[in-house]
């Protein structure tokens, strides 16, 4: 999955024209994953820059689970999405190397 930090909402309005685009596809999965590609495109944003050009870059890029999670937080009202990489230098402060070490050896 490409780098999205921020999710902008459609107005209905906009949402209605995504879903009759896709209404001539008569398979109802087809219908959907066709619909919820043109959505994320429009709405998955990093550093200010879409990160789409396309529906269809959308769903080479994303998995069913991974659109999933991002229309749910677009219908919690999108915005800024927090930053899951691990930060360099961050330590797991319960991390006990000489356990994990004894472990290892077991």
């Amino acid at each position: 999955m490409r780098d999205v930090d921020e999710l902008r909402p459609l107005t209905a309005g906009r949402l209605l024209e995504l879903w009759r685009e896709g209404r001539e596809t008569e398979d109802p999965l087809e219908r959907v994953l066709l619909c919820n590609g043109r959505i994320l495109a429009e709405c998955c944003f990093c550093q200010g820059e879409r990160v789409y050009g396309t529906p269809a870059d959308a769903l080479e890029d994303l998995t069913g689970r991974q659109m999933d999670g991002l229309l749910r937080r677009l219908a919690e009202g999108g915005g800024p999405l927090p930053d899951r990489r691990p930060q360099a230098g961050t330590v797991n402060p319960e991390f006990d190397a000489a356990r994990f070490a004894a472990l290892w050896r077991a």
